[in-house]
């Protein structure tokens, strides 16, 4: 359980130890979960310096001059696996570290692997802060390093 959006900025940025060039991240839950709160620890966690905001109207922006390059893309509005790589997305994602808000079913063919993050809020907590996290590692180099984060929520799949 993750209590606070601080909380859930720490988790981002404990991620963005164990992140490599070329991952892929893949977050999932509804809207207002935290999943660009998590971006913002994610980022924070590499040292990108400047705000990151949802890039909800601009479906993807770069981030520059931290530990490696953050791309973050909002796959809300994207209708499908066609419209994602229309982004041409993959162009970055060997040197990048790339994080996909709505981006499950639509961008996991990107890389080998994957850490999918699912955030929710727990029943009846609806106007709360606390979200329930569950990080669901595919391909064995994300398992492997999701037990180096120690109290994360972690889910094999």
């Amino acid at each position: 359980m993750v209590e606070t959006p601080e909380d859930m900025r720490g988790l981002g940025a404990r991620i963005a130890r164990v992140a490599r060039p070329g991952d892929l991240i893949v977050l999932a839950g509804p809207l207002g979960a935290g999943k660009t709160v998590l971006v913002q620890g994610i980022a924070a966690g590499l040292g990108v310096p400047g705000p990151v905001t949802s890039p909800t109207f601009v479906l993807a922006r770069v981030h520059t001059g931290g530990r490696l390059p953050l791309v973050h893309v909002d796959a809300y509005r994207l209708a499908g696996v066609a419209e994602v790589d229309d982004l041409d997305l993959d162009a970055d994602t060997d040197v990048a570290l790339t994080v996909v808000e709505w981006g499950a079913g639509r961008v996991e063919q990107l890389a080998n692997e994957h850490l999918r993050v699912d955030i929710d809020r727990p029943e009846g907590d609806e106007a709360g802060e606390a979200r329930r996290v569950q990080l669901v590692p595919a391909g064995p180099g994300w398992a492997e390093r999701l037990r180096s984060l120690g109290g994360a929520q972690a889910a094999t799949g």
